[in-house]
C-alpha cells in the first residue's frame, strides 16, 4: 500500500511557515517545544540558546530541520482549518446539515457525522466554492478522519 502523503507537507513552504507562526503566536509552550526539537536533532545549538531565538527563525528552522512530529502536524492543520480559516469546514457541515459553532462541532456528537450521500454533497460543495483549498481541507480529513465521513475518499482521494 503507498504511503498516504502528509497533508502538512502538501502545503507550500510560505504556507507551512505562516502556520508554524500563528502556532508559535497562539501557544507559548510551542516555542521550548520546538527549540528542543531542533537541538535534538543537532548542529551545536543548545535549547537555551534556540528559545532566545525570535519566533520566526524558531520556526523556519523546525521546519527546514524537519523537526515537527506527525502530531504536530496535525495539530497545525486543525488549527489552520477551526481556527484560522473555518469557511472550508462550515460550508461543508452546513451542506450537510451537520450542527456546528462557526466550524466547531459539539462535544458529544459521535462518528460518523452524516451519512456517504450527505458527505457527498458536501465535499462537492466545499469543491466548489473553495477550489483546491477546499480539496486540501477535504484531503486532510480523508487522511486524519476518513471514518467520521464515510464516502469522502470516493470524491477527493487523500493522494492526487
Amino acid at each position: 500500500m503507498p504511503k498516504i502523503p502528509s497533508p502538512f507537507k502538501a502545503l507550500p513552504m510560505e504556507r507551512r511557515q505562516w502556520l508554524v507562526l500563528q502556532a508559535l503566536a497562539r501557544h507559548k509552550s510551542a516555542k521550548a517545544l520546538y527549540a528542543h526539537r531542533i537541538a535534538a536533532k543537532g548542529g551545536g545549538f543548545r535549547a537555551s540558546t534556540l528559545v532566545s531565538w525570535p519566533a520566526d527563525k524558531v520556526g523556519k528552522e523546525a521546519l527546514r530541520l524537519g523537526a515537527l512530529t506527525p502530531q504536530d502536524e496535525l495539530e497545525l492543520l486543525q488549527l489552520l482549518y477551526v481556527d484560522l480559516e473555518p469557511q472550508y469546514q462550515i460550508t461543508f457541515l452546513d451542506t450537510m446539515g451537520v450542527a456546528h459553532e462557526n466550524g466547531v462541532l459539539p462535544e458529544d456528537l459521535e462518528a460518523p457525522y452524516a451519512d456517504a450521500d450527505a458527505v457527498k454533497k458536501g465535499a462537492e460543495a466545499v469543491l466548489a466554492a473553495h477550489g483546491d483549498a477546499g480539496r486540501h481541507y477535504l484531503r486532510t480529513l480523508v487522511v486524519y478522519n476518513l471514518a467520521a465521513w464515510p464516502g469522502l475518499d470516493r470524491v477527493v482521494p487523500a493522494e492526487g
